[in-house]
């Protein structure tokens, strides 16, 4: 077995979900889950098939983040593995509805920050043992921090 290190690729403050399935239904199904929660939402989805043809299987209302799914989902090469790169919204925004989906058996993350996915390939294939979600850790947020905190979600229209 050999272990990899594979970053997702992606502007900056672009949000994308990284998760797991079990069927060539998957693109369809996500396609709708997120068109039916927030239709305002530009996304493209790529699926790694892993069996038959092993194809990446794709879908989206955006062609240029259908683009950027399909490209991290072969740098990936994880059997069952769906990429969701978004605009005009963010992961919680359909987060529970992507987790509704009958074949989505777990979500890795949901983020913008830089990720780094460890992937085990051996002989028969590869797939995601976890992810790094951004940065690590540096402190314990001081009271400056708390209403930092607090301001961005305000201005983000999280929080009134």
């Amino acid at each position: 077995m050999e272990l990899k290190v594979i970053s997702i690729e992606k502007p900056e403050e672009m949000n994308f979900i990284l998760g797991h399935s079990h069927f060539i239904k998957t693109v369809e199904d996500l396609y709708e889950a997120i068109v039916q929660t927030n239709p305002a939402m530009k996304f493209g989805i790529a699926f790694c098939e892993a069996s038959g043809p092993a194809l990446v299987r794709f879908v989206g209302n955006d062609q240029k983040l259908i683009e950027l799914a399909q490209m991290n989902a072969m740098n990936l090469a994880a059997g069952h593995t769906f990429i969701i790169m978004m605009e005009g919204g963010f992961p919680v925004n359909i987060l529970n509805t992507i987790k509704n989906v009958p074949e989505v058996c777990r979500i890795y993350c949901a983020t913008a920050n830089p990720t780094e996915v460890i992937v085990a390939e051996t002989e028969q294939g590869r797939g995601i043992l976890g992810v790094i979600d951004g940065v690590r850790t540096k402190g314990i947020e001081t009271d400056d921090d708390i209403v930092k905190r607090k301001e961005l979600l305000r201005k983000i229209g999280y929080k009134l």
